[in-house]
């Protein structure tokens, strides 16, 4: 059974379990969803199975990683979003703690990387009590940086944006 992390009024944000490994792989393959993270869309389920792996070791290794969202009107896994620590230098940032979010297409406008990106900032903020949280998008995906900046997130760099407690109306 997988642990509920967070509900939002339309989402459950809860762990990612092995059994999500089909509707994830509809997400990993999807041309679309894939575009702009620098990496081909997944030929083989193996490799979504491999990275529900890695984040499930990202859970019990740091206590936080990216969570499976679920509508709660269809009850499907549409996505996944949340915080995750970087163990591996980003355009030369480390060990810090970073929002991402990602969708399948026939869910996006329709207000759930916002709302799952806001329960995810204020898990952050107000449970690991973090000063600090780093998000980042591609350049040219519009759509991402859209709602980051619509967040409050400001630009660090060109591809880094940094949001801090006191900016998200915590203190």
């Amino acid at each position: 059974m997988a642990k509920i992390c967070i509900e939002t009024e339309r989402l459950i944000l809860r762990e990612l379990v092995p059994e999500d490994a089909e509707r994830m792989f509809l997400l990993d393959r999807n041309p679309e969803v894939m575009k702009y993270l620098g990496v081909k869309p997944f030929s083989k389920k193996a490799l979504t199975r491999k990275m529900i792996r890695d984040i499930r070791r990202q859970y019990e290794v740091n206590g936080i990683g990216r969570w499976a969202v679920v509508e709660k009107l269809s009850n499907l896994l549409i996505g996944w979003s949340g915080l995750k620590f970087l163990e591996v230098e980003v355009n030369g940032y480390k060990n810090v703690y970073e929002l991402g979010y990602r969708f399948l297409p026939e869910f996006w406008r329709k207000g759930y990387a916002m709302e799952s990106a806001i329960a995810s900032l204020n898990y952050g903020f107000e449970n690991l009590n973090l000063d600090v949280i780093y998000a980042y998008s591609d350049t040219a995906n519009d759509g991402s940086n859209h709602i980051l900046r619509k967040l409050g997130f400001k630009p660090e760099n060109l591809s880094i944006l940094l949001m801090v407690k006191n900016a998200f109306g915590l203190n």
